[in-house]
């Protein structure tokens, strides 16, 4: 069965947003923040990244670069239509999109990061995953599958209902019901391509990460925020799970990531004709914030 592409486009003004789904999902988990970019101006590219959308045979014939191709390919896409390309992603996602800065940082003006997972360390993670990258090139490991289970990523119980619905269905809208352990450790090597060039990335990086994440503990966000180079702005949910892009606070994770990519992309005021401008900026403002607290 051929895979269907979802990948879908929303043309805009001349700032482009591409938006990278997680791991065995689609471009549907980014739909609400494409539609929030859209309504502000901007041009949005929500990609699909090979061998996602299909069958977990398809899943498990690409790798990392497969995946990287595919959101390289998105860049360039936009930046025949755009001016300035702001790159995000949800969990394994975020952190390719973060790969995509560090490797291109003359093309990516900006990052955002939404649940980032460098590591599955959440509440709801079995506690004999860590014997996994032990296993995994053995006959048990290679048949091993993470299981989609019970929240889902999401503590909206209704939006819950409705992944769940849709995953017992079949439905690719949802992405696949397990991730195969080939393309978890197609993660892992990732996020060890992505370790030792975090501090090249100087780029201004929103993380966005749930006190609660399910899938992916708060740890993951505080490594980034210590280890990026650049300025960081975050955002920390309190009643959210592992998939901020449809959960009870998506409509602040919108808002949010719309206000950081106008105000990453604003036209800077010209110094001559504003004599503040010219002053040098406070050496607290070059420190990347400390993570925040939602109420």
């Amino acid at each position: 069965m051929a895979i269907i592409d979802r990948s879908f486009t929303i043309e805009g003004g001349p700032v482009g947003v591409l938006l990278i789904h997680g791991l065995g999902g689609t471009p549907v988990e980014m739909r609400e923040v494409a539609r929030a970019l859209a309504a502000g101006g901007h041009t949005v590219l929500c990609c699909q990244l090979a061998g996602h959308g299909g069958s977990m045979d398809d899943l498990t014939a690409t790798g990392f670069e497969d995946w990287y191709d595919s959101a390289l390919a998105g860049l360039a896409t936009l930046e025949q239509r755009c001016e300035r390309v702001v790159v995000g992603g949800l969990s394994m996602g975020a952190v390719l999109a973060a790969l995509l800065a560090a490797r291109q940082p003359e093309r990516v003006a900006g990052l955002v990061m939404l649940a980032p997972t460098l590591r599955y360390d959440g509440w709801s993670i079995p506690w004999y995953s860590f014997l996994l990258p032990l296993l995994i090139n053995t006959p048990i490991g290679r048949r091993y599958q993470f299981e989609e289970r019970e929240p889902y990523g999401v503590k909206d119980e209704r939006v819950r209902a409705v992944i769940v619905r849709a995953l017992r269905q079949g439905s690719g809208d949802a992405g696949l019901t397990a991730t195969p352990s080939a393309a978890l450790r197609e993660l892992w090597r990732l996020v060890a391509a992505l370790r030792p060039l975090l501090g090249a990335i100087r780029q201004r990086t929103l993380l966005v990460h749930a006190r609660h994440d399910d899938v992916a503990s708060l740890r993951n966000a505080l490594y980034l925020q210590r280890h990026l180079g650049g300025p960081v702005d975050s955002l920390i949910l309190e009643d959210s799970y592992h998939l901020v892009t449809l959960d009870r606070q998506r409509h602040l994770v919108t808002e949010r990531v719309l206000s950081f990519v106008d105000a990453l992309t604003a036209p800077k005021s010209n110094p001559k004709s504003n004599p503040k401008a010219r002053r040098p900026a406070a050496r607290a403002a070059l420190v990347p914030q400390e993570m925040g607290h939602v109420a």
